[in-house]
């Protein structure tokens, strides 16, 4: 009786989809592979799945809406941004150090874009975001019905890595 090792593996609870598994156990067959080398493969494997899924959760609970990449951003409309200086809040550097960064200026100029992307580079670094309107987050706390249950829910305000308050 053989065992369909690809199953085997999801049955102890490894993330990687089957199709995965499978080209990863021929390859290794096909390259002769070590016992060694296969597990590092299955190691390496298991890893990006889950760390792909724990950034695709984070995201989503992160709430950040659709947005425009940087690499399709004006930033010379209307007038120019500091884009260095923006390149340089990427480094997320701000938030090691507990500073604030405040986006302002007139409507349309891609406040929300630059704060969005400021959230998904956190999200790929390992932290967790919150994004939100500041009348959503208000209306999240007028709504609860006692002051621990406020409480409570400034949690989700107060905790993640980066909180991300858009104006809209």
């Amino acid at each position: 009786m053989t065992i369909d090792i690809a199953d085997a593996l999801r049955g102890l609870g490894l993330c990687a989809s089957r199709e995965a598994l499978d080209a990863l156990l021929a390859h290794a067959t096909k390259s002769r592979l070590s016992p060694v080398e296969v597990v590092e493969h299955v190691v390496g494997l298991e890893r990006r799945e889950r760390d792909a899924r724990n950034l695709a959760s984070r995201t989503k609970k992160a709430t950040l809406g659709a947005m425009k990449s940087l690499d399709r951003f004006d930033w010379s409309f209307p007038r120019s941004i500091d884009r260095p200086r923006y390149e340089q809040l990427l480094s997320l550097d701000f938030t090691a150090r507990g500073h604030n960064v405040l986006f302002r200026g007139p409507s349309g100029v891609g406040k929300s874009t630059l704060a969005q992307n400021l959230g998904q580079r956190a999200l790929e670094t390992g932290s967790s975001v919150c994004f939100s309107t500041v009348n959503a987050a208000l209306a999240d706390l007028l709504k609860q019905e006692s002051l621990p249950a406020v409480e409570r829910r400034m949690r989700r305000y107060t905790n993640p890595g980066l909180l991300v308050l858009d104006s809209c």
